[in-house]
C-alpha cells in the first residue's frame, strides 16, 4: 500500500471510531432523550422509522448518484447532516425537524450503522490502492473498530440521559469528521468514465450484484430473527438471567466480534474470500440451532459465546468479496444495493419471531439457523464458478500517490 494509501485507510478509521462513539451513545440515550422532551411514542417512532429510512433512501441515492456528485463531497455532506442533527437534538427541536434530517442518512438506530457511510467507505478503502490481502486486513480493522468505538459509546450511554451530551458528541463527531473528509486524496474518487455515453450504475456487474443483495437480503431478515434484544429477553425468560449478567455476556460478545474482524483477513488470505464466508458461517448457524436446547444458563451462553467466534467473519470477507466482484466504476453502486438490501429485510425478522413465539420460545433460533445455512449452501453454489476480477498493478509499497 502507498503512503497515500496508509493515509486514507487512518482517515477513515479514524473517522469509523468517532461515529462509533457518537451511535453508540445515541443508541442508548436516544429514546430517553426523546421522551425527556415531552415526545409520545408516536412521536418516537416517527424519528427513529425517519433514521431507518433515511439509512436506507441515502445508500440508493449514493449508489445511484454519489460517484457524479463526489465521494468526498458527499461524505462531507453526510456529516454535515449529522453535525446538523446533534444541533437539533441538543436545543430539544420538534419531532418533525429531527426527522425531516434524520432522511439524510447521517443518524442510525444501531451501534454500528450499515448506511451511506459504510457506503462510502467501503469503495474508498477499495481506492487505497491495496491489493487484496492487505485490503482485508483492512476491512478487519475496519470493522473492528467500529465494534469498540461503539462500545465504547454505550458505556458512555450509561450516564444519565442527557439532551447537550447525545447532540454536543453527533455534533463534534459532524465537525471532525467533515475536517477529516475535507483531506481526503482525489484517488478516493471513482475513474473516469470511458467513452462519451452516461456512466451506469451498474453495468457489467448488474447480474451477480443483484444475486448478492438477494442472498443477502435472506442472511440478514434470518439474522432479525435473533437480534441481541430479542436473545436478552429469551435468556431471561428462558433461564431466569438478571440484566446484569446479560449486560456482561453482550460486553464479552462485542469483545469476539472484533476479534473475529481481526482474524478473519488471516483465514480469507490462505483459503479465499468465498470458502471464509460459507465455511466459518455455517458451523455458525449449527451453533445457534443449538442454543435453544441448551440445559442451563451457561451452557447457552458457552453455545452463544461460541458461535460469536465463527458467525462474524463473513463481515469483513463480504465486504472484500464485493469489491473484489465488480470493476473500480461500479463499486459505490455494488456496495449500496448489497448494503441495502441487508439494512432493509433485517426489521421484518423481529416481528416475526414475535409471531412464531405460540410456537416455542425457542423456535426463532431454529429458524434464523436453517435460513442461514440455505444461503451459505445458496452462496456456495451460485458464485463458487463466478471469477473475481484481476488485482490491478500497484506501486511499490513505499512510493507516494
Amino acid at each position: 500500500m502507498t503512503n497515500s494509501g496508509r493515509g486514507v485507510l487512518a482517515m477513515v478509521l479514524a473517522s469509523q471510531a468517532l461515529r462509533g462513539l457518537g451511535y453508540g451513545l445515541a443508541a442508548v440515550q436516544l429514546g430517553a432523550v426523546l421522551r425527556g422532551q415531552g415526545l409520545d411514542g408516536p412521536a418516537v417512532g416517527l424519528v427513529l422509522a425517519a433514521i431507518v429510512a433515511g439509512s436506507a433512501a441515502a445508500s440508493l441515492a449514493l449508489g445511484r448518484w454519489g460517484d457524479r456528485v463526489g465521494r468526498v463531497r458527499s461524505y462531507g455532506v453526510l456529516y454535515g447532516a449529522l453535525a446538523a442533527a446533534g444541533i437539533l437534538i441538543a436545543a430539544g427541536a420538534p419531532a418533525w425537524l429531527l426527522a425531516l434530517v434524520a432522511l439524510t442518512g447521517a443518524l442510525s438506530t444501531e451501534v454500528v450503522e450499515s448506511g451511506p457511510f459504510t457506503t462510502l467507505e467501503q469503495v474508498m478503502l477499495a481506492s487505497a490502492g491495496a491489493r487484496q490481502p492487505q485490503l482485508m486486513r483492512g476491512f478487519g480493522v475496519y470493522n473492528a473498530t467500529a465494534t469498540l468505538a461503539g462500545a465504547a459509546g454505550a458505556l458512555l450511554g450509561a450516564l444519565p440521559a442527557d439532551q447537550r451530551l447525545v447532540g454536543g458528541t453527533l455534533v463534534a463527531v459532524g465537525v471532525i469528521g467533515a475536517l477529516l473528509a475535507a483531506r481526503l486524496p482525489e484517488r478516493v474518487e471513482a475513474p473516469a468514465a470511458e467513452g462519451a455515453g452516461p456512466r451506469r450504475a451498474l453495468a457489467s456487474s448488474r447480474r451477480p450484484v443483484l444475486r448478492l443483495a438477494g442472498l443477502f437480503a435472506i442472511d440478514s431478515l434470518a439474522g432479525g430473527f435473533v437480534v441481541q434484544a430479542w436473545i436478552a429477553y429469551w435468556l431471561g425468560v428462558r433461564h431466569g438471567a438478571p440484566t446484569r449478567v446479560i449486560g456482561v455476556v453482550f460486553a464479552a460478545v462485542g469483545l469476539l466480534q472484533a476479534a473475529s474482524f481481526l482474524a478473519a483477513p488471516a483465514i480469507a488470505n490462505r483459503v479465499g474470500l468465498l470458502p471464509t464466508m460459507v465455511f466459518t458461517h455455517l458451523p455458525s448457524n449449527l451453533l445457534l440451532v443449538a442454543v435453544p436446547l441448551a440445559p442451563s444458563l451457561p451452557v447457552a451462553v458457552g453455545l452463544l459465546l461460541a458461535r460469536t467466534c465463527l458467525s462474524q467473519m463473513d463481515v469483513p470477507t463480504r465486504q472484500a468479496y464485493v469489491m473484489a466482484l465488480v470493476p473500480p466504476a461500479e463499486r459505490t453502486a455494488a456496495a449500496a444495493v448489497t448494503s441495502t438490501a441487508r439494512y432493509l429485510t433485517r426489521p421484518v425478522g423481529p416481528a416475526l419471531a414475535g409471531l412464531l413465539q405460540p410456537l416455542g420460545l425457542g423456535i426463532p433460533f431454529v429458524v434464523a439457523g436453517v435460513v442461514k445455512s440455505a444461503y451459505d449452501l445458496a452462496l456456495w453454489r451460485l458464485f463458487r464458478p463466478v471469477q473475481l476480477l484481476p488485482e490491478p498493478a500497484t506501486p511499490a509499497a513505499g512510493g507516494t500517490a
